[in-house]
């Protein structure tokens, strides 16, 4: 009598812990096990903004808008997309722009994007606030951080991304040259461009002077940028132009706003104000047209295979 009394309530204790354990799918990298779950639209809106971790991307190929996004939202049907740094954080409310419009069910995001059109992803969770999104067409991964706007740290993105802010005008126009500093050759250059796409890492410049159509620019030189870190200052970085001809040209580059960046010049101490003209939208430009240039954000690390299989099983 006394074992079935045990039994009994070894069976109440085990249902009592299952009723209040957590309405959660939390699931292994590449293992996931059955449970207690939310629906796939229930965890996509638990969070306002889903930050794209471009350095965990695993596989070989991109699917685009992933690929040239900061971060994406999904709103009631609506997908939203900060690709653009410029008015990051205050485009859209924080959320961007519309980018397409999705569905989701059982463990399925399908995605129909202004753009590259339609996308369909197995999704996984990986922990409380990171998921992945598997492509099993192109047989890559995505993983995602979940955040509020609230909690979102839009000014750190900003700053570590400085290299794809200056790809996002069509040209910067040297506005400002202070009274003081050395002359020197780069007194000369009156504009700039950041090319996005290919190497990504190409910059021209020109001595044109007060150019009203950016399309008429003579670029005068092409050659390799980078833009690197200063230890103690996040917000200020080193800005190297590669002239052959006369040599490197060394500079500290601070962001005054979204359309002026400053340049002081190390050698001769001095100071260039650069304005940026001709604004990129990425995705489309202000009369609903693909942008003519492409924007992809770089993976820094070395690609790894993805293990997954398209013909994987799902939960």
């Amino acid at each position: 009598m006394k074992t079935i009394k045990l039994l009994v309530a070894f069976v109440i204790t085990a249902t009592l812990f299952t009723a209040c354990y957590t309405d959660e799918i939390i699931v292994d990298n590449y293992n996931p096990t059955p449970g207690p779950s939310i629906s796939v639209n229930q965890l996509l809106n638990r969070y306002e903004l889903w930050y794209v971790d471009i350095n965990e991307t695993v596989g070989y190929n991109q699917t685009a808008f992933l690929q040239i996004a900061f971060t994406v939202s999904f709103r009631n049907g609506k997908l939203f997309a900060n690709n653009n740094l410029v008015g990051f954080g205050d485009q859209g409310n924080g959320f961007g722009i519309q980018t397409g419009t999705y569905d989701a069910y059982s463990n399925v995001l399908d995605v129909y994007h202004l753009v590259d059109g339609y996308q369909s992803f197995d999704v996984f969770q990986i922990n409380k606030n990171t998921i992945e999104l598997y492509n099993p067409n192109n047989d890559t991964s995505y993983f995602l951080k979940g955040y509020q706007r609230s909690n979102f740290d839009y000014d750190y993105v900003f700053n570590d991304n400085i290299h794809y802010f200056l790809q996002e005008y069509e040209a910067w126009e040297k506005t400002y040259t202070s009274p003081t500093g050395i002359p020197n050759a780069f007194d000369d250059e009156n504009y700039l461009q950041f090319l996005s796409g290919g190497n990504d890492s190409e910059f021209r410049s020109s001595q044109d002077v007060s150019i009203y159509n950016l399309n008429n620019i003579l670029w005068d030189y092409t050659g390799l940028y980078g833009v690197g870190n200063i230890n103690g200052d996040h917000t200020l970085k080193t800005l190297t132009l590669d002239y052959d001809y006369f040599s490197n040209e060394y500079f500290e580059l601070r962001v005054i706003n979204d359309a002026r960046i400053e340049l002081y010049q190390t050698s001769s101490r001095t100071v260039y104000e650069f304005t940026g003209r001709g604004y990129i939208q990425f995705m489309k430009n202000a009369q609903g047209k693909q942008s003519n240039q492409v924007k992809s954000r770089k993976f820094k690390g070395e690609k790894q295979d993805n293990p997954r299989e398209s013909t994987r099983e799902t939960i």
